[in-house]
């Protein structure tokens, strides 16, 4: 059965959305975004939003799917800023910061996956398992964070070094350390570790629509996502391995995560699937993307 996840999130709120943008609470600033998938009217009115809007970003075409753009900010709007997220024992400290491509370093959504991950880490080391596990894509490092607060051996694989360095940030900042830092393309980077005959106990996947890796390479999700989980297939722990895959492509479903996952895993064990979202003050709930995870605990 599709699953809808909401994480509670103290540090963010989706104020108001509509007429394909979202109006955001992080910490104690509020941004003004793009959002495709926001079709519907604002619940509340333009002066409301320029009232509330610390950083407002502008697009540089009349494209509603363009991210490139420049921010418009009040003067007491910091360049960097920081949020907490806590669960369990894990205590995340991510610094933010306002992008030319509309992003601010982190996706609040994902807060639902970074409990998945962390609970089923948690539970390995009960079994005694050592968790090695693998964050792919991992831009600027929540699962990353969430994986090793609960005690696994993360590498984390990213293209782009100066992400990498914030990650790095947000690690130090979180009070934690050891992680394994790779600045690769990612498809390139599991087929070597299959070619090594490598194995890891959780792998996290959050690929984009397009990329390209730190020399170049071209990422293009429909055309690379079935190598990239037949490699995932070889990397993974038959036995008590877990995987989380994030798709934001809008018209890519939960499903075809699953129907993928399925035929390239096979029986997968316990198995999630569904839509993350945020509902705003009125009401209205945003999807943020698709998602499907599974673990094997023998």
């Amino acid at each position: 059965m599709t699953q809808l996840l909401t994480p509670t999130f103290p540090d963010y709120e989706l104020i108001d959305s509509g007429d394909f943008e979202k109006l955001e609470r992080f910490g104690r600033f509020v941004t003004r975004r793009p959002e495709p998938q926001a079709v519907w009217h604002r619940s509340l009115d333009e002066s409301k939003w320029r009232e509330l809007a610390d950083a407002s970003f502008l697009r540089t075409s009349s494209s509603k799917s363009d991210e490139r753009g420049e921010w418009q900010c009040r003067r007491t709007m910091p360049d960097r800023w920081t949020v907490e997220y806590n669960y369990g024992q894990m205590n995340l400290r991510m610094r933010l910061a306002l992008t030319s491509f509309k992003h601010v370093g982190i996706f609040p959504e994902q807060a639902a996956n970074w409990n998945f991950i962390y609970d089923r880490i948690v539970e390995q080391r009960e079994r005694g398992v050592a968790p090695k596990v693998l964050n792919l894509f991992a831009y600027t490092g929540g699962a990353t964070l969430a994986a090793r607060a609960a005690g696994a051996d993360v590498t984390h694989v990213d293209s782009v070094k100066q992400v990498v360095t914030w990650s790095r940030e947000n690690m130090e900042q979180s009070g934690l350390e050891g992680v394994r830092w790779i600045v690769e393309d990612a498809l390139k980077f599991v087929r070597r570790e299959v070619r090594r005959g490598n194995r890891y106990d959780g792998i996290i996947l959050d690929p984009p629509a397009y990329g390209r890796g730190a020399n170049g390479e071209k990422w293009v999700l429909e055309e690379n996502i079935a190598e990239m989980l037949e490699c995932c297939a070889s990397l993974l722990d038959p036995d008590h391995g877990f995987l989380v895959l994030n798709l934001y492509s809008m018209g890519l479903s939960a499903l075809l995560a699953r129907t993928a996952l399925r035929q390239t895993f096979g029986t997968t064990g316990h198995e999630e699937f569904g839509e993350l979202y945020f509902s705003d003050r009125a009401g209205k709930e945003l999807p943020l993307g698709t998602f499907c995870r599974f673990s094997r605990m023998k």
